[in-house]
């Protein structure tokens, strides 16, 4: 049996995954209780991490200039740093920052094939646009989870979330509004034909 793989992305309503400047924080300021609550109950399960090594890089320069108890340290975000990582890279040599992190080199989507067959555990990845945008298109993603943040950052929106991704149909799976207008939609995709 195959292990399920999870994208999780935090989202604009325009579809960009972070700004670039302007006075946004993290969340675009948008957190409240029931989304730091759901967060840390969909990361109790042991998971695998899957990582690109661009967002594992600003995972770790993240928190490196983090204090404890900063939102930067949210229960969950901490909840994930324990947990096995896998980060496919060919340019980092070691994750020496992260608990429990492996490098693999090779290509994604072999890692990743691999990764499914042998885990025993379910496999999820927040962030890494490229990589998930790839594993989709190899049909490796089961499920994918958005968590929509009622902003538009039209002039600071960077990260596309889906720039260059093919074409995909989705099935809603799951959703759940929290924190009054977040919205958390989790689908199925499948390759548009």
């Amino acid at each position: 049996m195959t292990a399920t793989y999870t994208f999780d992305v935090f989202s604009s309503l325009d579809g960009f995954g972070s700004v670039d400047g302007g006075d946004w924080g993290g969340y675009w300021g948008k957190q409240g209780p029931e989304l730091l609550g759901h967060r840390l109950a969909s990361f109790e399960a042991e998971q695998r991490m899957v990582f690109g090594a661009d967002t594992f890089r600003q995972f770790v320069r993240m928190l490196a200039g983090s204090t404890e108890g900063s939102d930067v340290r949210d229960p969950w975000v901490t909840r994930m740093r324990s947990m096995p990582a896998t980060v496919v890279s060919s340019t980092l040599e070691g994750a020496s920052d992260w608990p429990d992190a492996t490098v693999v080199g090779g290509d994604a989507v072999d890692v990743v094939a691999r990764l499914k067959d042998e885990s025993a555990v379910p496999l999820r990845s927040h962030g890494s646009l490229s990589l998930n945008r790839a594993l989709m298109a190899a049909g490796l993603v089961d499920r994918v989870q958005v968590t929509l943040f009622p902003v538009i950052t039209g002039q600071t929106g960077a990260s596309p979330i889906f720039q260059g991704a093919a074409d995909f149909d989705l099935e809603l799976i799951e959703s759940r509004t929290l924190d009054h207008d977040i919205q958390e939609l989790v689908c199925r995709p499948t390759l548009h034909a």
